[in-house]
């Protein structure tokens, strides 16, 4: 009965994330240097490449960061 259900689980814990919602990169370029942050997005309502401003720490400003694939 364990074995089975360690198996339930790790088949649960692969198609965790199957579907709509990806894992996507964002990252952002500077002669400085490049800084990732990783997200969500919805495919089926966000088909364009996504742009979010966030916090660069190496610029220590926000910087517009784009999806990278």
């Amino acid at each position: 009965m364990g074995n089975l259900s360690m198996k339930f689980i790790e088949f649960m814990a692969k198609n965790r994330f199957k579907g709509a919602r990806i894992k996507i990169g964002m990252e952002w370029k500077s002669e400085c240097g490049r800084f990732l942050y990783y997200t969500f997005k919805n495919r089926r309502n966000t088909i364009e490449k996504l742009k979010l401003r966030k916090y660069c720490p190496i610029t220590q400003r926000h910087e517009i960061f784009k999806e990278k694939k």
